[in-house]
């Protein structure tokens, strides 16, 4: 592995990879927001479908691809499952991501407001 010159080391090809398959499923926007809601806390896939605004058989299927990757757990709670994201590293990803690119856009819009009043 090659060292950077900020003392850090080139990741291997293995962790690449699977870095790369996470972004690919984060890749999609309802997948996104999925992340996203769950990142605020856990839910199950109802409230899920209702928040998000997708067909709750389409939710149900990228909690599944989600679930498959290790980006979301579940547990039962009686008749439901609920779902959650157990590392906090993931929600920071997704808030830091999300969060910033909102920040852009509020940025981008209120500039570009400025500029149409001038």
């Amino acid at each position: 592995m090659a060292t950077l010159a900020g003392g850090f080391e080139d990741p291997s090809d293995e962790v690449l990879t699977e870095a790369a398959a996470v972004f690919g499923l984060l890749a999609s926007s309802a997948r996104l927001h999925i992340m996203w809601a769950l990142s605020q806390g856990e839910s199950d896939v109802t409230h899920l479908a209702d928040r998000v605004g997708g067909a709750l058989p389409a939710v149900s299927q990228h909690l599944a691809k989600l679930k498959l990757a290790g980006l979301v757990r579940s547990r039962r709670e009686g008749r439901r499952q609920i779902y959650y994201v157990d590392d906090p590293d993931i929600v920071t990803v997704v808030r830091v991501m999300v969060g910033q690119l909102t920040a852009r856009t509020g940025s981008a819009a209120a500039h570009g407001s400025a500029s149409r009043s001038s």
